[in-house]
């Protein structure tokens, strides 16, 4: 899986009873699925996937420490990733209360068919000035409603009103990954 933004130390391996120049075939990366680090979502299929996608899973941690989250339309713009909600919407205290949030796109649903995931975490930021809402509304309507002009100029005047706010996530890790990298592994487990 792809972890562009992760610098933790790696686990050695774990130690074996082999003796030099022997191979252990049974711990093979590739007669199981334990280890997928070699199944990241390529950065072509990355992009096609945020231009595909319009909805995401967005998740932070509630005042009780737990986390949660709910699907939302979001637009990525330059790396960051915008989305809106009410002010009076629980994450939005959340958010204030503890910046940090992830959000996961999936392939499902689009063209792409399944399989295809990316999920980033990082800051996040709440707006509510007018020159943010200015600039996300018109662009944010669009991208929801790219087909039909009057509907995305409706959807936003709806957008709006006077207590919604703007979420501005900005990541600095992602994990993708790619079923058909897996697949490969056991093509006879593949459903064809």
């Amino acid at each position: 899986m792809t972890d562009q933004f992760d610098d933790r130390p790696r686990r050695p391996a774990p130690a074996t009873d082999l003796e030099e120049g022997d191979t252990d075939m049974s711990n093979s990366a590739h007669d199981n699925y334990e280890d997928l680090t070699d199944c990241g979502l390529s950065p072509e299929f990355e992009q096609e996937l945020l231009e595909l996608q319009r909805e995401c899973t967005f998740m932070w941690t509630n005042k009780q420490g737990e986390a949660f989250g709910v699907i939302m339309s979001y637009m990525e713009h330059d790396g960051v990733f915008w989305l809106t909600a009410a002010e009076r919407r629980a994450r939005i205290s959340a958010i204030r209360r503890f910046p940090r949030a992830s959000l996961c796109i999936t392939s499902v649903g689009t063209e792409m068919g399944t399989g295809k995931t990316i999920t980033y975490k990082g800051d996040c930021t709440v707006h509510s000035s007018r020159e943010i809402k200015d600039w996300f509304y018109p662009r944010f309507a669009k991208r929801i409603r790219p087909d039909d002009e009057l509907a995305a100029s409706t959807f936003q005047k709806f957008l709006d009103s006077p207590d919604r706010v703007i979420i501005e996530l900005r990541p600095d890790y992602k994990l993708g990954f790619d079923s058909a990298l897996m697949w490969a592994r056991s093509p006879e487990a593949a459903n064809k």
